[in-house]
């Protein structure tokens, strides 16, 4: 009897059953015996992670290595207080949860111990700071923050050169609701000494 395929997984990387299916005519019964044999970690019903041993003990998989099987290789960006903290725009929350902007799932998922908040919403390619402020706009109630302390915070850092006004009027415009695109305006207007 020939010896059993043993694929070569990369540390640390995170696969879908179907991702087995290149060694193995039953990639459900392969995961199985990976899985037996130690060579792979289950996260959630049919996504696996390649542990990776470090001194401390297995590494957990990135953030992005995980979304990045869940979502099947679809586009997504992580938002939420990590990103508008970073701002200075008096954001200072914290969430259990990570939020996942993407194309394809909104809902709540645990993979790895992680929980993930997805939602299916547009979102640029490259999403910049002015692109995040605008988000912070739109969600200034989970960040726990006032949009008229929003708005000050946006007037200031366009007039010290820290957010582009073109930029964050184009994401305001293209990526938030009426309301935050009239905050920019005003912010604008303000930075600008045009009101």
């Amino acid at each position: 009897m020939p010896a059993a395929v043993r694929p070569r997984l990369l540390l640390g990387k995170v696969y879908r059953t179907r991702d087995l299916a290149r060694f193995s005519k039953n990639p459900s019964r392969m995961a199985k015996r990976l899985v037996a044999e130690g060579d792979l970690r289950p996260l959630a019903h049919g996504i696996f992670v390649r542990p990776q041993e470090t001194k401390f003990g297995q590494a957990p998989p990135s953030r992005e290595e995980l979304m990045r099987a869940y979502l099947k290789g679809g586009r997504f960006v992580f938002s939420g207080p990590e990103q508008w903290n970073a701002l200075s725009l008096g954001s200072t929350a914290m969430f259990a949860s990570q939020l996942v902007y993407n194309e394809s799932r909104s809902g709540e998922v645990t993979l790895g111990g992680r929980q993930f908040v997805l939602r299916r919403v547009a979102f640029p390619p490259n999403p910049t700071a002015e692109y995040f402020a605008v988000d912070l706009l739109k969600n200034h109630r989970q960040a726990g923050v006032s949009v008229g302390r929003i708005g000050n915070e946006l007037a200031r850092s366009v007039a010290e050169g820290r957010l582009s006004a073109g930029e964050l009027r184009r994401n305001a415009n293209r990526y938030g609701t009426k309301a935050s695109a009239r905050v920019v305006e005003h912010a604008i207007a303000a930075a600008t000494g045009t009101t």
